[in-house]
């Protein structure tokens, strides 16, 4: 038996399936990543490292900096598409394969593009933002077509700085969607890590949730992780578990 048979046999008898997803999981669709040789923590931005430009404390004090940096990788969202593995998660999702729906560290909104429902975003969204001074909210094309312009997306009410909702360094994770992420990966039978790394917390440590309550783990990520040796199966290469995934699932994409 294949390691991909031996991952759908596994998949097939799980009841209740929950599945991460990582920054891998949409190089594919073009979107760098972070830690990777070519990720966004490669490089600098004038002489500035971008986990500095990514600190709630200086995007409350430069918030031109920020949406600088962003232009480029944050706010052509249009031009990205869903890939091979949004599509079948969104098809597997459909078949009723994850139970538990997708935790995602993503902040594209390419699952829900791809059509998947089920999806809690642990870091938050691009796709929305809201005055940093009395809370109203802007949509991402709101945000995009005054930073695509090279100006600051300010609030039509009090003339605030809008600031995307995505989280921050130095900001708390929405506590309603932890508390249901860490619920699911405690009652998952099957825990899916996909194109994660596994180094950010607290998101990092929804896997060994499961590997404490004695439940089955399947990582597919090129680099190793943590949980490694937790995991009954291990995958390195993202595209090409997908592809058979396809296959297997007899899904067209």
């Amino acid at each position: 038996m294949s390691d991909f048979a031996s991952f759908a046999k596994l998949l097939e008898s799980s009841k209740r399936v929950v599945v991460l997803t990582g920054a891998g999981v949409s190089t594919l669709s073009g979107i760098p990543d972070f830690r990777s040789s070519s990720g966004l923590y490669s490089k600098e931005f004038g002489s500035m490292s971008v986990e500095s430009i990514l600190d709630i404390d200086f995007f409350s004090s430069h918030p031109d900096v920020f949406y600088d940096w962003a232009r480029e990788y944050w706010f052509q969202m249009d031009s990205y598409s869903p890939n091979i593995i949004h599509n079948v998660l969104a098809q597997m999702e459909g078949a009723g394969k994850l139970s538990e729906g997708i935790f995602t560290q993503n902040i594209d909104g390419l699952h829900q593009k791809a059509g998947s429902k089920k999806v809690y975003e642990l870091h938050g969204s691009v796709r929305d933002g809201y005055c940093m001074k009395c809370h109203a909210y802007y949509g991402y094309s709101y945000m995009a077509e005054a930073v695509n312009n090279h100006c600051l997306p300010l609030c039509k009410q009090c003339g605030g700085v809008v600031k995307p909702d995505i989280v921050f360094y130095g900001e708390n994770l929405n506590s309603s969607i932890l508390m249901r992420a860490e619920n699911a990966f405690a009652n998952a039978d099957l825990a899916i890590v996909l194109g994660s790394s596994l180094v950010v917390n607290p998101a990092a440590s929804l896997p060994y949730i499961s590997a404490r309550m004695g439940k089955d783990i399947v990582i597919v990520n090129r680099d190793k992780t943590y949980i490694d040796d937790y995991a009954v199966l291990k995958f390195n290469d993202l595209e090409s578990f997908f592809v058979e995934a396809a296959k297997y699932f007899k899904i067209k994409v």
